[in-house]
């Protein structure tokens, strides 16, 4: 698992690539079971009120989750990071230990004030409480747990070793796999957010032990200092973690809009949707995305080159994910029924999801160019705009579903989700600075 040599030079993009598709290998071995996980659970456990439960309250976590998770991967803190370390190595020690003790304290904050929201709206969907308080206390805990393999992520991908991840998230999901299996008939849909914190403590444990001792930073004790690089980050990550805020709301507003659409299992056809519509973005988050940001975060100053990773990038990712939604619209159907008419899930559930999945596969392109430009905003430093993006985002997607559900359905809150994709991405683009477009 040593690292890759990140190059500075011009060819970036066959670079960027063939470090891609070095890391694609570990991806598929080592994370396949988190894609295949939705597969799992919807031969186990169905569609039903508990389900229709479950993804509410993980579109709840999820959020939360994802706003700690958003603002120490992928985030500001890779470029700042990057730039500690070639002018003081003894400082960049201190910056390690201060964002960890910070990532603890600001994820336990949020996670106690997410559980006391998704006891509320837990009340207000479902009479089984008993289960909700059972998955609220689980992920509360896996936010934690979640949170800080995040911030392992992050240093990890900051050095340029991006297998470490995979590698240790497989051996988690392994685990997690694990005890589903056993579990699974008498714990329920419970023994789920269980078995996912079991699997993030393992995944943590292994990159704590690779972090001291590959990267050679000993043990990583957490602190509160506040070093210069981490008041930066703290400063500009609010502006990131405002327009998550924002953005990150969109998941669950598509899940209460599935839950007033009278459908039951609503929730649990859009959300399996998502999962197989996801797909093609997920590979590239996975594999090209973390070596995306390192590159631009060390070009950051050299604006040409920066240009130049930038358009190649996006036209690629483009290309890319324009073909492979299409092969999923043509044979969604057939994929389907091979991933999901297994167990408890029905031939209609199943049918319903391919219907909704081919209006979410408009989003794909779309989407993996906003993915794109988000992050060359993040290379900048240019954090700034993100809660007014994060504000256009969710008051576009909110506005598109309440106007779509009425006529399409189900189908129409994947159309939202599509619309709003495209529109983000244009704007992103037009808020570079035009030196950096060209």
């Amino acid at each position: 698992m040593s690292g890759e040599r990140i190059e500075t030079q011009s060819a970036l993009p066959p670079t960027m690539l063939r470090t891609a598709l070095l890391l694609l290998p570990f991806q598929a071995l080592f994370r396949g079971g988190e894609a295949l996980l939705p597969v799992f659970l919807a031969a186990w456990f169905g569609r039903n009120a508990e389900t229709d439960l479950y993804n509410l309250l993980a579109a709840c976590f999820g959020f939360t989750g994802a706003l700690v998770m958003g603002a120490f991967q992928d985030s500001v803190v890779i470029p700042i990071l990057i730039e500690t370390e070639r002018k003081d190595r003894e400082l960049f020690r201190q910056v390690v230990g201060s964002i960890l003790g910070h990532t603890l304290v600001i994820a336990a904050l949020l996670a106690l004030a997410t559980a006391g929201i998704a006891v509320a709206l837990g009340y207000a969907s479902s009479p089984s409480h008993a289960l909700l308080f059972g998955l609220t206390g689980a992920m509360t805990v896996q936010v934690l747990g979640g949170s800080v393999r995040a911030f392992f992520v992050g240093l990890f991908n900051a050095r340029g070793r991006f297998r470490v991840h995979p590698v240790a998230s497989g051996i988690g999901i392994g685990f997690t796999f694990a005890i589903l299996v056993v579990w699974r008939g008498q714990l329920g849909v419970r023994v789920i957010p269980l078995a996912m914190c079991a699997g993030d403590l393992v995944a943590i444990a292994i990159m704590a032990t690779l972090a001291a001792t590959s990267l050679g930073l000993g043990r990583i004790a957490p602190k509160l200092s506040r070093p210069e690089p981490v008041r930066r980050i703290l400063s500009l990550v609010r502006f990131e973690t405002a327009g998550q805020v924002i953005t990150r709301a969109n998941p669950l507003v598509d899940q209460l809009m599935a839950g007033l659409s009278g459908i039951v299992g609503g929730g649990t056809i859009l959300k399996y949707a998502n999962d197989i519509g996801s797909l093609p973005t997920s590979i590239i988050q996975a594999t090209f995305l973390p070596i995306f940001l390192t590159r631009l975060s060390q070009q950051a100053k050299a604006v040409d080159e920066f240009r130049t990773t930038l358009r190649r990038s996006l036209l690629a990712v483009v290309g890319v994910l324009l073909v492979l939604s299409l092969a999923l619209a043509a044979f969604r159907l057939p994929i389907c029924r091979l991933v999901f008419l297994h167990g408890e899930m029905d031939a209609a559930g199943v049918a319903a999801i391919a219907d909704v999945l081919a209006y979410g596969l408009v989003g794909v392109a779309p989407f993996g160019a906003l993915l794109i430009l988000a992050r060359a905003h993040v290379a900048q430093q240019n954090t700034r705009i993100m809660p007014s993006m994060g504000l256009l985002n969710s008051v576009l997607n909110a506005s598109l579903n309440l106007v779509l559900v009425r006529t399409l359905g189900l189908r129409g809150i994947a159309l939202s989700t599509s619309v709003t994709s495209l529109v983000v991405a244009v704007v992103f683009w037009l808020r570079l600075p035009k030196v950096l477009r060209g």
